[in-house]
């Protein structure tokens, strides 16, 4: 079954498509910014009971008149069998639209994506007939966005970065400051990398980290992660569900940071009512590197 995380892997690049410029430039392939992209049918099945299906696929048209197709695949592990396919992708679809084909390869896993990089052949060990080299983007080549700055430079770059780096202990930073660069931002920018970011983290610990930060510093936004946070809210009591999921959040964040929490800590934290006491400690906690760096006063 196709998981959240696969489905935001690829799917941010039929959203922002010009991103693929900002991420060859990470790998260190020179490919200039499109004049245009078209999303293309991912169907790659004949006229026969092998059915064939590539992630995303994108037509990109240059300035300079030339075009190129993008195949974009979100791997989420090693697959002996996925090199032929990808094999397969390319040389259909250089066969039928007689444009030159790239294939871009997104991790969240730095073993398959060190593995991914690797170039396959197929052939005699001595005379190899095809040789597949992807680019391939994910933790182990993926920027760490920890400044706002730089973040709100290239929001969809931030947003592919920090999906990448799912897994990184870093992690709570890396959101906090992609939310924090959206704020002040346009409803209909900031929905879609609200809704991909959450996507992209799948069910691990740091995406509840996403929606506490979504609650608290983009509590104003109308996407639909924060009208499903706001209904679980008035679901559980307002307050009572609020300051619950925040403290949740507080020691996720401490969790994740491998920081000790003492049962006295623990318990001023759960026991905590207030709602701005527990939004500021929330703040703090991606950043904090003690327990008591989020009880600091001031």
């Amino acid at each position: 079954m196709v998981s959240s995380s696969h489905e935001a892997m690829h799917r941010i690049f039929q959203e922002y498509p010009g991103l693929f410029s900002r991420v060859s430039e990470v790998l260190g392939v020179a490919i200039g910014p499109p004049a245009s992209a078209t999303v293309m049918p991912t169907d790659l099945t004949e006229n026969r009971p092998l059915e064939r299906r590539v992630d995303t696929l994108l037509r990109i048209d240059m300035e300079d008149d030339r075009s190129y197709l993008l195949a974009i695949e979100a791997q989420g592990k090693k697959d002996p069998d996925k090199p032929a396919s990808w094999m397969y992708y390319l040389s259909y679809l250089q066969a039928k639209y007689k444009l030159p084909p790239m294939l871009l390869v997104v991790c969240q896993d730095r073993a398959t994506a060190e593995w991914a990089t690797r170039p396959f052949t197929v052939g005699h060990p001595q005379l190899p007939v095809l040789t597949l080299q992807a680019l391939v983007a994910g933790p182990h080549n993926m920027p760490v966005i920890t400044d706002v700055a730089e973040a709100r430079k290239d929001l969809a770059l931030a947003t592919l970065a920090a999906i990448t780096h799912a897994g990184d202990p870093d992690i709570g930073a890396i959101l906090k400051t992609l939310s924090t660069a959206l704020r002040d931002v346009p409803e209909t920018i900031a929905d879609p990398i609200v809704e991909l970011t959450a996507q992209g983290l799948g069910n691990r610990p740091a995406a509840q980290q996403w929606r506490n930060l979504v609650a608290v510093d983009l509590s104003f936004y109308k996407s639909s992660l924060s009208e499903e946070i706001r209904d679980e809210g008035r679901a559980e009591g307002r307050t009572e569900g609020r300051t619950e999921g925040l403290a949740r959040g507080i020691l996720l964040f401490l969790a994740q940071a491998g920081i000790d929490v003492p049962d006295e800590a623990r318990e001023r934290i759960t026991g905590c009512t207030d709602l701005d006491v527990l939004s500021r400690w929330l703040l703090r906690a991606p950043t904090a590197a003690t327990v008591e760096d989020v009880f600091a006063v001031g």
